[in-house]
């Protein structure tokens, strides 16, 4: 056991990563730019992001399990400079939001992404995505943009807050892999689509176009709808397009959607 090991349920540690965790966490994490993070594959990732104003690290707090798991995942000319800080298991259960914590968990500073700062890095391919309400569908889309290739996501207003707990841990550390850009309505979006000129691509199960149909231009923005409602009209969009389905189901989950058509442009 590290002799500056916290152990006391009082400390001011807890507290502060609670306060991001809790019922008022949005807030919380708006306001100070804050988030957490816990498992070895997102904190991992954060030891190698991918561009400049990815979320950096803060806090680490690792047990001594956790510690030993870190050790064997990342090289330890890096742990040595990290901003490591040795807690009990005790300490660990009270901060963590899993029931069975994994012993490590940082504390993150995240910088508010752009359009402008999207278009400085030269964005190509963009995934939009209105008014997405669940943090599970939230993070798998930006790990399966990234992972498709696509160089940034961007949700609307009234959408869940990328950060929350349950939304970070779904990206399995892809936060620090593509930047995300919030609260764009369409106007603002559609804007920016055609001052950049981008195409714009919406996805919709009415239309007669389908999406393996389409030959994408260099630039493009893919266009999802809500979980339940779908999307609603859109002033100057240059395309829909369906995903063809072969069975029986009238519908699929945005998360599953947008998997199937960021392959489609990403990657095929």
């Amino acid at each position: 056991m590290p002799n500056n090991q916290i152990t006391s349920l009082h400390s001011p540690h807890i507290e502060r990563v609670k306060a991001l965790l809790g019922s008022r966490g949005k807030k919380k994490r708006q306001s100070e730019k804050e988030f957490v993070a816990d498992g070895i594959q997102s904190v991992r990732e954060s030891f190698r992001p991918s561009y400049d104003e990815a979320p950096k690290l803060i806090s680490l707090y690792v047990t001594e399990k956790g510690f030993n798991k870190l050790e064997s995942e990342i090289a330890i000319e890096n742990l040595s400079n990290a901003p490591i800080v040795h807690v009990s298991e005790a300490v660990m259960n009270e901060m963590a939001d899993t029931e069975s914590p994994q012993g490590i968990l940082a504390l993150c500073k995240f910088t508010e992404n752009t359009l402008y700062k999207i278009k400085q890095r030269s964005a190509k391919k963009i995934a939009y995505f209105w008014e997405i309400q669940d943090p599970g569908n939230s993070g798998t889309v930006i790990r399966t943009a990234e992972a498709c290739g696509f160089d940034a996501v961007i949700f609307s207003a009234n959408s869940v807050d990328a950060y929350s707990p349950k939304t970070v841990r779904a990206t399995v550390g892809a936060l620090w892999h593509i930047p995300v850009v919030e609260g764009v309505n369409f106007d603002k979006l559609m804007d920016f689509a055609r001052q950049e000129k981008f195409q714009t691509i919406a996805l919709s199960g009415e239309s007669d176009l389908s999406i393996l149909d389409i030959s994408p231009s260099e630039k493009i923005i893919l266009i999802f709808g809500n979980e339940a409602r779908g999307l609603p009209e859109i002033d100057g969009v240059d395309l829909r397009a369906a995903i063809p389905m072969k069975g029986r189901s009238e519908s699929l989950n945005v998360a599953s959607a947008a998997a199937i058509a960021m392959f489609e442009v990403g990657i095929r």
